[in-house]
């Protein structure tokens, strides 16, 4: 072999429009890679080893006993990344590739120094980030295994991990720049999942309503992120949305076409750089967001989100990004003249505005 060492480089995420909605089937979303990296070190070794130092797990070890896979010492904030071995290593046997040892070093850049949480998808980013660098390193001699394979490897093993959830955010940091990314049926995942089929097979067939697609934003629009200093627990507003669901079908659904509206709105103005259907778009998607919270009794709009978001509007348009609750909240301009007064504004607020751009590049690897 003539390279036994890679660096894995995956971006982090914002959502920027159809939050929650595109949990559902075909229901369209807009989400971003942003310039902050999960960093992946992956080097031929006696033993398979992992280390996460801003976890303080170091060289923490794993066999493969009858195919599954086996960590010595076992930790719960371990279960993404042993899915993600396990869903790999399971491809490679189909394959018929031999299984390497390896050393596998993550890092992170995607979290507040002080190790708060800016809501940038790092779990979706990890997931990315061990795909990548299991493939490249059991497939050197070729080109980095194309997204798509990325993509459906890293969602089947979120879904065996979690059972539910968009992917948006895997689709981010695998393919990278700006998205109009519309999920698969997870039901049909579930199933597949269930009944173990292999998986060779589900990365050869089409996945029922995905679509991914690339968009760019419109040249005059300059975007921005703030940061409220506040942490989100995304599952149980999920959790309160879902149950919000079953009980108002009628409403929800609702919910699901003006998000839908909103959303195309807003990917017209990418198409035709149109800043105003942009601003507007956004506009809408926060009040669709607002209303459905009111409904649920759930808080996706803190009170700092609802100052980002004002602030925002007053140069141009803001909302919360992703699932609410805390986090990060974004902004649009169009008028870069402003950007300083907006971002003076959020930091009287309390507000910080940080310093991300997006990020053209998804997976890759560095050398």
């Amino acid at each position: 072999m003539q390279n036994t060492t890679f660096d894995v480089k995956v971006p982090g995420k914002l959502m920027i429009a159809g939050e929650y909605a595109v949990t559902e089937p075909n229901q369209a979303s807009i989400v971003v890679a942003v310039d902050r990296y999960i960093s992946a070190k992956i080097t031929v070794s006696d033993r398979n080893k992992l280390t996460l130092p801003q976890l303080e797990l170091n060289d923490v070890t794993w066999d493969i006993t009858s195919g599954m896979v086996d960590f010595q010492e076992y930790d719960n904030r371990l279960r993404f990344i042993k899915n993600t071995f396990q869903v790999v290593y399971n491809y490679l046997h189909e394959q018929n590739m031999d299984i390497i040892p390896f050393h596998l070093a993550v890092t992170s850049e995607l979290d507040d120094p002080s190790g708060r949480k800016y809501g940038l998808g790092s779990s979706a980013a990890i997931v990315v980030a061990v795909v990548t660098a299991m493939l490249k390193l059991h497939e050197s001699e070729k080109e980095i295994s194309n997204p798509e394979k990325i993509f459906k490897l890293a969602a089947i093993a979120h879904f065996k991990t979690q059972g539910n959830g968009s992917c948006a955010d895997i689709a981010a940091s695998t393919f990278g720049g700006w998205l109009h990314y519309t999920a698969f049926q997870a039901d049909w995942l579930i199933e597949k999942i269930h009944k173990e089929s292999s998986i060779s097979d589900l990365l050869t067939v089409d996945w029922p309503m995905l679509s991914i697609s690339s968009i760019t934003p419109p040249k005059n629009l300059a975007f921005y992120v703030g940061w409220t200093g506040e942490a989100a627990s995304t599952a149980p507003m999920v959790t309160k949305i879902q149950q919000f669901r079953k009980k108002n079908p009628t409403v929800y659904r609702a919910f699901l076409e003006e998000s839908n509206r909103a959303v195309a709105l807003i990917v017209k103005g990418f198409n035709q750089d149109n800043a105003t259907y942009v601003l507007q778009g956004i506009k809408q998607n926060r009040h669709v967001l607002c209303h459905i919270s009111e409904q649920a009794d759930t808080i996706i709009e803190t009170d700092q989100l609802r100052k980002l978001a004002n602030i925002a509007e007053e140069y141009g348009s803001g909302k919360s990004s992703g699932a609410g609750g805390g986090d990060c909240g974004i902004a649009f301009v169009s008028d870069r003249s402003q950007v300083k007064q907006l971002k003076a504004d959020w930091l009287e607020a309390e507000i910080k505005p940080l310093n991300l751009q997006a990020s053209d590049q998804g997976a890759f690897v560095s050398f």
